[in-house]
């Protein structure tokens, strides 16, 4: 789907693997050729929390709250914690699909897009998936459950052009990234080779390596994936 889109670079990987640094630089790179740009996906869950945590007095115990509901919602084993965390995770899901539609439309203007993320439906819960990743335990639950992975099939869909997917290990991604929580850094790291993004190209980068290696093997996989839409 979407053959008579502009092209889509889409960087994928743990926190800390670099995916924001890349994409921007993978941008500038594009532009130099084609009209381009970035197209955010992100719910922005993760720095809405620790701003929260840094409130005073109620800012940190609120934090560890949210933070335990998150951890619910995207573990597979646990059943949904309730109708109202359900329907929080299914309006953001909304958002993410009122933004994906956005960067359709400027796909279809002719303008290439290169993003840090991209949903996918092959790990819930991690990785830009679904939020609602636990048993339903309740028929309301479970519609909402299958209206939310509706919509991340729908953008699931639409293959991105390339995927370009870092690895690191979790001492690295913790170096980088010392305010998230180790667990969950090293459940992201485990689960990045599990992106295969509906078979979509994919090349994939030790992001430990010296950046101007990174970046120069990046182009030129771009270069290559481009070329092959002109």
């Amino acid at each position: 789907m979407g053959s008579d889109l502009a092209p889509l670079i889409a960087v994928i990987g743990s926190d800390g693997s670099g995916k924001s640094t890349l994409s921007a630089d993978l941008l500038a790179h594009i532009q130099k050729s084609r009209p381009a740009e970035s197209g955010y996906l992100g719910l922005g869950s993760g720095e809405q929390g620790r701003r929260i945590g840094r409130w005073p007095l109620i800012g940190p115990p609120l934090h560890r709250f949210l933070d335990g509901i998150a951890d619910r919602l995207r573990d597979p084993d646990a059943p949904i914690p309730g109708w109202l965390a359900a329907r929080y995770a299914l309006r953001k899901s909304k958002k993410r699909r009122a933004k994906f539609e956005q960067l359709l439309a400027r796909r279809r203007a002719g303008i290439t897009i290169v993003t840090d993320r991209y949903p996918q439906i092959e790990v819930p819960g991690l990785h830009d998936g679904p939020i609602l990743a636990g048993r339903a335990m309740t028929p309301r639950l479970a519609a909402m459950r299958a209206e939310e992975h509706a919509l991340y099939a729908e953008m699931a869909a639409y293959m991105p052009t390339l995927v370009i997917r870092l690895h690191i290990d979790v001492d690295t991604g913790m170096a980088r990234k010392p305010d998230h929580v180790r667990a969950l850094i090293a459940r992201k790291v485990e689960t990045v080779p599990l992106l295969t993004m509906g078979g979509a190209p994919i090349v994939d980068l030790d992001a430990t390596m010296p950046y101007a290696e990174e970046l120069a093997l990046a182009k030129a996989a771009v270069d290559q994936a481009l070329a092959a839409r002109s």
